[in-house]
């Protein structure tokens, strides 16, 4: 991209907050369009020494230690995502006149500034389901044979998709609440909030901050606005979003669709959204069966992927051949093993209870592996929701006592094994004594609820742990 430098971003100071997944590309990126670059970063460990002289070596500044304090003549801030808005840098920034942005809203800014006719973007947000939809999202665009990437949040860089050399038709962009807080110019083709849960409450400061940033995603939209029906805080997101004239509300229900609606019908996907008279007729997409795996909250995922894409214009056919290819995952409500006619399924993603209700209610029968982490979730309305669907429990890590507790006063009946060990090794006793539990036709589900940093070094290691302990139970 140096080779059309806008005039924009040539001679400018530019602050970027925080190395990274984002920080880095961003530096780069700006210093290649003229711009000065100063780096700052709260750590100085290894790893951001590392990317330092990385960025030093092209000559931009790195200032490590300090990330509190806004450098003499900045201009413009570029943040990554995830730093407080209650920062002193910011802070310093708002008293100055600087104005701030995210990573995002650069690779916004940045669309089409090599000449090239800028990729649409087809964009998802959501407390739980982002990724997997946005991946479903990308197969099914794939399928009607158009060039994309599944980017954002995903762990793709948006910078890269909008600077680098491939050329797209459409982008699935998945968003996350952080990263939409500081892109205040987004526009998207259309755009999709799956659900709304408490979760991120420390960073925002409230759920009305929390949700408000959510539905920045439905902001300029010029197609449709994509909503859960079955969750009334995403459709007055929709109507309190200042968007262009003729976008449509599109909902998206694991019931019967209404007129301008997704839903299913008799075991089919059906669209009565993007179809001629509307009133009368309905579009068959796909079978439940074709949704990988057809859990209730993964068929919602894939009505919303399939909303975005119709306001796209793909076909019906394409949306069945990308749902058939998608591939979730590792450890979403992922079928490990059946041992002695007992099903176990490692859903380790589900970090936190909104996640968990939707994976407890995929199932009829359950032992439930859960605790790690709480981060100040309570569980009564969990436990309350899921009681009749558990044959027992097994609790581990630091929390454990919050579930053990919730369990206690709303399913007293169901036994409750609590494991006092956070050591690594607690899984595979976990996983024992969930065995001694089940009976033929139970599922052992590993649905945590829980952060996993307590006992592992994150949720993909907490479900291989789930698994391997799994397997030596079948040798």
């Amino acid at each position: 991209m140096t080779s059309s430098v806008p005039s924009e971003f040539t001679g400018k100071h530019v602050t970027v907050a925080g190395l990274g997944v984002s920080g880095v590309p961003a530096a780069k990126v700006l210093h290649g369009l003229g711009a000065h670059v100063t780096v700052v970063n709260d750590g100085a460990d290894e790893r951001a020494r590392t990317q330092a002289a990385e960025l030093e070596a092209l000559g931009v500044t790195v200032r490590l230690g300090d990330g509190d304090t806004l450098p003499e003549g900045t201009e413009l801030i570029v943040t990554a995502p995830g730093w407080k808005p209650t920062k002193p840098l910011f802070t310093a920034a708002e008293e100055a006149g600087v104005p701030v942005w995210g990573d995002v809203e650069l690779a916004w800014r940045l669309r089409g500034l090599d000449g090239r006719e800028p990729a649409p973007w087809l964009a998802v947000t959501g407390t739980n389901g982002k990724t997997t939809t946005v991946q479903m999202l990308a197969s099914i665009l794939k399928a009607a044979g158009l060039r994309t990437a599944a980017v954002g949040n995903i762990g793709v860089s948006l910078l890269d998709a909008v600077t680098g050399d491939t050329e797209y038709d459409v982008l699935a962009v998945e968003l996350s609440s952080y990263q939409l807080h500081w892109a205040p110019s987004l526009r998207a083709h259309s755009a999709a909030v799956l659900n709304l849960a408490p979760d991120h409450l420390d960073w925002h400061g409230s759920m009305e901050a929390y949700a408000a940033d959510k539905g920045r995603i439905y902001e300029g939209n010029q197609v449709a606005c994509v909503y859960n029906v079955a969750d009334k805080a995403t459709e007055d997101l929709v109507r309190a979003a200042d968007v262009e004239e003729g976008c449509r509300a599109i909902g998206f229900t694991l019931g019967t669709p209404g007129p301008s609606q997704l839903g299913v019908v008799e075991g089919l996907l059906v669209d009565r959204a993007f179809v001629e008279d509307r009133q009368k007729n309905a579009q068959e997409l796909a079978e439940v069966s074709d949704v990988n795996p057809p859990a209730p909250h993964n068929i919602a995922n894939a009505l919303a992927a399939a909303a975005l894409a119709r306001a796209f214009g793909v076909s019906a056919a394409a949306v069945r051949d990308g749902l058939r290819a998608f591939t979730p995952d590792a450890h979403r409500i992922a079928h490990v093993a059946d041992v002695d006619g007992v099903a176990y399924v490692d859903d380790s993603k589900a970090t936190n209870t909104h996640a968990t209700e939707a994976s407890l209610a995929a199932y009829e029968s359950i032992v439930w592996i859960a605790g790690g982490l709480a981060k100040g979730a309570t569980f009564d309305e969990l436990v309350a929701g899921a009681a009749k669907r558990l044959r027992g429990a097994v609790l581990i890590g630091a929390d454990r006592a919050l579930i053990r507790e919730a369990l206690a006063r709303h399913a007293p009946e169901v036994p409750v094994v609590d494991l006092d060990r956070t050591d690594t090794g607690a899984m595979l006793q976990a996983v024992q004594e969930a065995r001694r539990l089940a009976r033929p036709g139970d599922t052992v589900l590993l649905a945590p609820a829980c952060a996993s940093m307590d006992m592992f070094t994150n949720y993909n290691q907490r479900g291989d742990a789930f698994a391997q302990a799994v397997r030596e139970l079948g040798a």
